[in-house]
């Protein structure tokens, strides 16, 4: 039940020139469902890999068992500071869930909608003017999803380069670099916690630090960490979609004309290729000693639920490996299961439709650029960079 195996540096895995991280991790479905990795390493300890989908929903819908609370700034903090609701369990999460579902429900992302749209749009003409061929990384994906993220935080979009780089070091700096990089969120969304008290603004942080949760006040940690929550959780992981989304169109020109003419189906085709390219792993570390299907599993065990690999199980998608942008009944887990699935996946669902659809509108017939290939990579946060797009004449 060992196996030389990481996200990190195994096959498929390093960054490479038309990679492809999901469909390598497909592979695992032909050995054991659960097996142990010493080699993939999370914070220097290796991990309980679940393979299979419906083990992967035990897992994670099992809280009391397999805590969401990893920890994951004590290190560069130096100290303990919770992503909420993230790395609360139950029977305390359900506050802090209930008090921020209204703030990510259907009704309020409907509201965002026409902003929303309005930024897409502005970034793509704004594309289409240069000329023939763009960077969609760097010039749409990450502008457009820091300054969704910007305008739910009520902050000014002048703000969104500075973001940009924050978030890059974030995810794909140097040890020193990620430390550094949360270091200075914390400080932000501290700087920002003392202003919203100082001066209530109509934002998500002025309502965090105005709520109340079990009838007493938040307080600064609390506020702070679901603000780190909302920049970790929403702008890597959309950017990263929607660069694998749209290298999977430029592949695949027939299905861009497809939904091109049925703009109707944009909404399963988000659903699919979430299915098909999801980013995240989902980490959990054993609170207990316990037994799993036979498997002696102790305290403190990390426990890796990767979202690729259950979307990929051929006892619950037809054809797995095969992408069918109208594929019904898509029970994915891109945003996660049980108590802790992602709770911006509404507001994260309408960002991939709306860049899907007002690329394919704005943008004719588009392709890879000849002789450059996206480079991939795996990680805690599997990504895509250089993706180079080009329709018509040869770009820039």
């Amino acid at each position: 039940m060992v196996k030389d195996f990481s996200y990190f540096t195994g096959p498929g895995m390093c960054p490479m020139r038309g990679g492809d991280p999901q469909g390598a991790l497909a592979a695992l479905h032909d050995g054991p469902p659960v097996f142990y990795a010493p080699n993939n390493t999370y914070d220097g300890y290796g991990t309980w890999v679940f393979v299979r989908a419906e083990d992967q929903r035990r897992v994670l819908q099992d809280a009391e068992t397999f805590s969401s609370h990893r920890k994951i700034f004590e290190k560069a903090l130096g100290y303990d500071l919770p992503t909420i609701p993230l790395e609360v369990d139950p029977p305390e999460h359900g506050a802090y869930r209930s008090l921020l579902n209204p703030l990510l429900s259907p009704k309020r992302v409907m509201a965002m909608e026409a902003a929303n749209r309005a930024r897409a749009v502005e970034l793509i003409e704004g594309i289409k003017a240069r000329g023939n061929d763009c960077e969609v990384m760097n010039e749409f994906a990450f502008p457009f999803a820091v300054g969704v993220f910007l305008e739910f935080l009520g902050l000014p979009q002048s703000r969104r380069e500075e973001f940009l780089g924050w978030a890059d070091k974030q995810f794909h700096g140097t040890p020193e670099e990620r430390g550094e990089a949360i270091r200075t969120v914390i400080a932000f969304m501290q700087e920002l916690v003392d202003l919203r008290r100082r001066e209530p603004a109509e934002d998500f942080m002025t309502f965090v630090v105005q709520a109340k949760v079990d009838g007493r006040e938040m307080t600064d940690k609390e506020a702070v960490g679901m603000g780190a929550l909302l920049f970790v959780a929403g702008l890597d992981t959309v950017a990263a979609a929607i660069g694998f989304d749209f290298r999977y169109l430029a592949e695949n020109p027939e299905q861009q004309e497809k939904l091109r003419a049925e703009p109707q189906g944009v909404v399963l085709a988000v659903e699919e290729l979430l299915r098909a390219f999801p980013t995240v792993i989902m980490t959990r570390i054993a609170s207990r000693d316990t037994e799993y299907d036979g498997i002696k599993i102790k305290a403190g065990d990390r426990i890796s639920c990767p979202s690729m690999v259950a979307n990929r199980d051929p006892q619950e998608f037809p054809d797995p490996n095969t992408i069918d942008l109208a594929r019904p009944n898509n029970r994915h887990v891109a945003f996660a299961y049980g108590p802790h699935r992602c709770l911006g996946s509404h507001l994260a669902r309408r960002e991939l439709a709306i860049a899907m659809e007002e690329w394919l509108k704005r943008i004719p017939t588009f392709r890879l650029k000849d002789g450059v290939a996206p480079t991939t990579y795996g990680g805690h946060v599997f990504g895509i960079e250089d993706v180079r797009l080009a329709w018509g004449a040869a770009g820039r």
